[in-house]
């Protein structure tokens, strides 16, 4: 696959391009391709003339996301900085680019006196991310703040898409495979921007408090199930502290798996289908993986 002729690109285009070097965790293996698009028209240009036979993934930051120690085949797509432009539109809508960190879109909104989006604040990657698994936190998710996103689907196409037809479930979206999010328009409401703000101060604090924020992470592991919280059935399930390799399942927060040394992305799998297993066994209860976990393994 990667002698494939690959199309043009004027932003970079690296052949077994580092994932390992941003991914949160800080493990797995590389992409076939990374490709980091100049802008919207780059990127579609780019896919339009790529082999509809090499598979496409959009990546942010990186922190929601186990890579494989084997690598990413195809091509990984990730925005570059310049498409994170935040702007306001009227008294209720801020409109941000698909690389916006949730922190940005949430303090734009708070300086414009636009409530309801402070739970942005507690996400921690990209807007093009949250919009792709409906990334929510401390009550609210995107569903109940997106218009409308526009997206570059795997033929290249550009569309804007209602969120309606996202389809959004918990952490999930319609959103077929290949596609990307550019753009997003979201809504809220007006409000104080002491007030927003005081709300966002109070969602950084708790998380730092409950979250091993400063540790090498990939955020929420598993799904909550109806009625139930991941966290509380990992730890019933004797989990706090289990370890695979350098992978541990945090002390500070059970529904965090972490790297404290030299882990593999199969250490941290692992880990992690061991607890599935240990939390079957205790309650009867299935946890479903929220982080993606994605590539081959080695």
């Amino acid at each position: 696959m990667s002698a494939a002729p690959m199309p043009a690109l004027k932003g970079s285009l690296t052949e077994k391009g580092s994932l390992a070097d941003f991914i949160w965790f800080r493990t797995g293996g590389p992409a076939d391709w990374l490709a980091r698009p100049a802008s919207v028209d780059d990127l579609s240009g780019f896919l339009a003339d790529l082999d509809p036979a090499v598979p496409v993934m959009p990546v942010g930051v990186g922190s929601n996301l186990i890579v494989r120690d084997g690598g990413v085949p195809g091509v990984v797509v990730r925005l570059p900085k310049a498409m994170g432009k935040v702007t306001i539109e009227g008294e209720r809508r801020v409109r941000a680019g698909a690389a916006a960190m949730g922190i940005t879109v949430a303090s734009a909104a708070r300086d414009a006196g636009i409530a309801g989006l402070e739970f942005l604040r507690g996400i921690p990657g990209t807007a093009g991310g949250a919009v792709r698994m409906n990334a929510g936190a401390y009550g609210r998710e995107c569903a109940d703040v997106l218009i409308e996103a526009t997206v570059v689907l795997r033929d290249g196409t550009v569309e804007t898409w209602s969120a309606e037809r996202f389809e959004f479930t918990y952490r999930h979206s319609a959103l077929p495979a290949g596609a990307i999010v550019v753009e997003a328009l979201f809504e809220g409401m007006p409000g104080d921007p002491a007030t927003i703000g005081a709300e966002m101060d109070r969602i950084a604090d708790e998380r730092e408090a409950s979250q091993p924020l400063r540790s090498r992470t990939g955020g929420s592991t598993f799904k909550n199930p109806p009625g139930e919280k991941a966290w509380a059935l990992v730890d019933k399930a004797g989990c706090r502290g289990l370890m695979i390799g350098d992978a541990q399942v945090s002390e500070k927060h059970t529904n965090f798996l972490l790297n404290i040394g030299n882990a593999t992305s199969a250490d941290i799998e692992a880990l992690g289908e061991e607890v599935r297993r240990r939390v079957q066994t205790d309650s009867g209860i299935a946890l479903e993986w929220e982080i993606q976990r994605v590539g081959r393994k080695a």
